[in-house]
């Protein structure tokens, strides 16, 4: 299925007068309080997230996986799903692909089909967490910190084979997530198994092409329970550091013990230019990998706050931005498109801070005028502006409307049948 502009034009026009006056309404009070709305559309125009191939399939839990139907099957299928995306909300320009799930067998036809759908290709995943059908060696204890060398040397062997594919396909970095730790005290040890992650990562770095970045991932837990090898952001960090200059840490918003202050360790990366790149999701207990703003919209709202304070105030880098969301209880294209939604409110809400006003207020020790300025724009419903840059795009007004009155979900059952799965969940 493709979503042409007709589809778009036609599922507008029922919407438009009420859009425009919500967004007259707005663009009016916006203007009154010194912001320049077209400045704001600009932006909000110009931020595209990534959609991760494994997030269009139905996830699950240890116990099941109950898929939705029409789920895509192919590396085309997926890509395709996302061009679906992508032309309803104009804001999801690329996708990010795991490989071995993902390996292209005609690459020149993959890139036909991409550039058919507006689509180009983010950052490639590396796969060291579980076994392959014909793998020799065993990554059942660890794989770039495991204690035997060939294991390790597989598993960087399989990194430089994902450079390669992300070569061929026009990707810019590679993204490292090591699933590696330990359930039990005593079970390997904590120096050595930093070392041989460092050691592995460095050889993978020196096969980096000159304009890429490698992008280092942390978990406090899962798989494993008692440690992980790249506990958190400081380790991450450390490695980076030590690594080099193209490599950064990747912040994955469910990566994180309960109640840590992200906004602060964003803040702290971006001071120091080593933030690489977001993997956006919403959590409530660990690693729950829900619809981005679903569960703590304030939080994502602070740390864009800190994000659009470090792009004026810090020389870091422009991030990589990529969902990493699954849940088997939606249908997976919607819940990419709530999280798009969520991601982009949630900067055009930084977006409108009275910088100048909470500088001041912090200069001034006024803590309770610092909280009202925050808080009054996170208050402030920019909705009508984000559907607004969506409109300029070309996009839909209301993309999941749009999706649901296209019949989208239904019409790939059809094409695809309905216990069609996607591959690598």
């Amino acid at each position: 299925m493709k979503i042409t502009t007709d589809h778009i034009q036609s599922s507008n026009k029922s919407r438009e007068s009420q859009h425009a006056r919500e967004f007259d309404f707005l663009a009016e009070n916006l203007e009154k309080k010194g912001l320049n709305v077209e400045n704001l559309i600009q932006k909000l125009k110009a931020l595209q997230i990534a959609i991760p191939s494994w997030a269009l399939g139905t996830g699950g839990t240890r116990f099941g996986r109950f898929s939705g139907g029409g789920e895509p099957s192919t590396l085309i299928q997926k890509i395709q799903d996302v061009g679906i995306l992508h032309a309803l909300n104009r804001s999801s320009d690329s996708v990010s692909l795991h490989i071995p799930w993902d390996i292209p067998k005609d690459y020149e036809a993959i890139r036909q089909v991409a550039a058919d759908v507006e689509i180009g290709f983010d950052a490639v995943n590396s796969n060291t967490f579980q076994d392959q059908a014909d793998q020799s060696l065993s990554y059942k204890f660890g794989s770039l910190a495991n204690c035997d060398k060939d294991i390790r040397e597989l598993a960087i062997a399989h990194s430089k084979e994902v450079i390669e594919i992300g070569q061929k396909l026009g990707s810019k970095a590679l993204t490292v997530w090591l699933a590696d730790g330990s359930s039990f005290p005593g079970q390997h040890s904590f120096r050595k198994a930093l070392q041989n992650t460092y050691e592995s990562l460095h050889e993978i770095y020196q096969e980096l092409p000159g304009d890429w970045r490698l992008l280092v991932e942390y978990k406090p837990y899962e798989p494993y329970f008692y440690s992980t090898v790249i506990s958190d952001w400081g380790t991450s960090f450390l490695l980076a550091n030590k690594l080099g200059e193209k490599a950064y840490t990747l912040v994955d918003l469910g990566h994180h013990l309960p109640n840590s202050n992200i906004e602060q360790i964003v803040a702290t990366l971006m001071t120091e230019s080593k933030l690489g790149g977001f993997h956006f999701n919403d959590s409530k207990y660990g690693d729950d990998d829900l619809t981005v703003g679903s569960i703590k919209p304030y939080q994502l709202y602070l740390i864009f706050n800190e994000l659009v304070a470090g792009f004026e105030e810090t020389a870091n880098p422009s991030p990589a931005w990529m969902i990493d969301a699954s849940h088997n209880l939606k249908d997976p294209m919607e819940d990419l498109l709530q999280s798009v939604e969520a991601i982009k409110l949630a900067y055009a809400q930084a977006l409108t801070v009275d910088r100048k006003s909470l500088e001041a207020a912090q200069v001034a020790k006024d803590v309770g005028q610092g909280q009202e300025i925050l808080q009054d724009a996170f208050r402030t419903d920019l909705r009508p502006l984000v559907r607004e840059a969506i409109r300029q795009c070309g996009g839909a007004i209301s993309p999941i409307q749009t999706y649901r009155d296209l019949k989208v979900r239904e019409t790939l059952i059809k094409e695809r049948g309905n216990d069609s799965k996607a591959s690598g969940l």
